[in-house]
């Protein structure tokens, strides 16, 4: 099954490479999605928009959330170009993705020793 949403191999590394701090990365990322979600959701102003979406770009990418990367990279560059009413649509997208992602990070928390 291909996952459009999430890089599963970027996910398998991440949990190698941390170990015992996974679960914690994992806190940290859906905390500061959720703020971040927050903040693109209060402003509308482009500047802030863009580097906000940087920032969340940032830690999607690293997370393998591919899919919500993608939306925040089209937020940040092209925020300064969009009207009002395609940010909000744009930030809802993202805000959808997250939602649809977040139980992913959710359950990998707590990982089921199935292989």
């Amino acid at each position: 099954m291909t996952d459009t949403h999430i890089d599963r191999e970027a996910l398998s590394v991440l949990r190698e490479v941390m170990e015992g701090g996974y679960p914690e990365l994992l806190d940290t990322f859906l905390a500061d999605s959720e703020s971040r979600l927050g903040e693109l959701q209060k402003t509308s102003d482009a500047k802030v928009l863009s580097e906000v979406a940087h920032s969340f770009k940032g830690s999607a990418s690293n997370m393998g959330a591919v899919r919500l990367a993608a939306l925040c990279q089209e937020l940040e560059s092209d925020a300064k170009d969009k009207s009002p009413a395609e940010i909000v649509k744009l930030v809802a997208e993202i805000s959808g993705e997250f939602a649809e992602v977040r139980p992913v990070y959710e359950s990998e928390k707590h990982p089921a020793h199935t292989h």
